[in-house]
């Protein structure tokens, strides 16, 4: 196999490919189809940005001079019994409607996700009372250091609130694989339906460009919360708006550059900061260039991640 082969595209504008339709010039980025391809460009490539379906980060309007992978085109999902086997690049509704024709419960949460399995699993990603890493079995990973293919079990994984062992940079999801249990089909469709009904109430659909919850909730305590007592839906700045039905959500409303977004986040960060004296952490991650007000920002924002 050669690089060549596998698809790529060159001085690439990432922006519609993010959940928050932000963004600018990708210097390269690779879509491999498969675990052989996949795996070959980690072994061939030097520190790449590896992203799913973009939909928990804000990418910088001044573009990005790495190298990026996106998985989106490994969408594999197969059923064994009560086990799901899916590819790091499965979208959460695709693996949650996979699991409901096969009479599966536990992947209802992921019904209204645009993440993949990936981003979910990095993440430990969940809602209503449901989190991936409550059926998580054992996952495919590369790992970095040793340049091969290995598997790790589910205590192995260091889960916790948004967290994953997946975080400290060591190791690649490839794929992983998920115990669900068996359910009546009605039952896990009623429980979709409340989860899509629910978000479409509450949390804005991407026919508002979003990149989901802005902040991680503190402990004991919900940051929408927090930032609703705050008084923060009434900010706005040029092309971006808090969202009016619930405070840790943002949109684009416009043609909002990266450093529009940082300066809202930035915004309702000080808000409940002056109220409460709690510095909430983004949710959201920031990839790309920073001109300089972005810089001073993200060392406010990111000083946790940072250390």
């Amino acid at each position: 196999m050669e690089v060549k082969t596998i698809e790529c595209k060159e001085n690439f504008d990432i922006t519609n490919m993010t959940t928050f339709k932000v963004g600018g010039i990708v210097k390269k980025i690779y879509f491999p189809t498969n675990q052989q391809e996949f795996v070959y460009l980690l072994q061939t490539i030097k520190n790449p940005l590896i992203i799913g379906g973009a939909s928990n980060i804000l990418f910088s309007s001044q573009g990005y001079d790495g190298v990026i992978i996106s998985t989106v085109k490994m969408s594999q999902v197969s059923i064994r019994g009560t086990r799901v086997l899916a590819e790091c690049g499965v979208k959460g509704p695709m693996a949650s409607q996979a699991a409901y024709n096969a009479g599966l419960s536990g992947f209802e949460f992921m019904i209204g996700f645009p993440g993949t399995i990936g981003g979910n699993v990095f993440m430990n990603a969940g809602a209503h009372g449901q989190i991936i890493s409550d059926t998580f079995i054992k996952a495919c990973l590369y790992d970095l250091k040793s340049k091969e293919v290995v598997y790790i079990e589910k205590d192995k994984m260091g889960f916790g609130y948004r967290q994953s062992v997946l975080q400290d940079g060591k190791f690649i999801l490839l794929g992983a694989e998920f115990e669900l249990k068996k359910s009546n089909q009605s039952d896990i469709k009623n429980l979709m339906d409340r989860n899509l009904e629910f978000r479409k109430n509450i949390q804005p659909s991407l026919a508002y460009p979003n990149a989901g919850s802005v902040f991680k909730n503190p402990e004991n305590d919900s940051a929408g919360r927090l930032l609703d007592k705050a008084g923060v839906k009434e900010l706005c700045v040029d092309n971006v708006k808090v969202w009016d039905k619930h405070a840790n959500f943002i949109v684009n409303t416009g043609h909002a550059t990266s450093e529009n977004v940082l300066e809202l986040i930035y915004k309702m960060y000080n808000c409940v900061k002056e109220t409460y004296t709690i510095e909430l952490e983004p949710e959201i991650r920031f990839v790309g260039k920073k001109n300089k007000r972005e810089e001073d920002i993200c060392k406010q924002l990111y000083k946790k991640t940072l250390k």
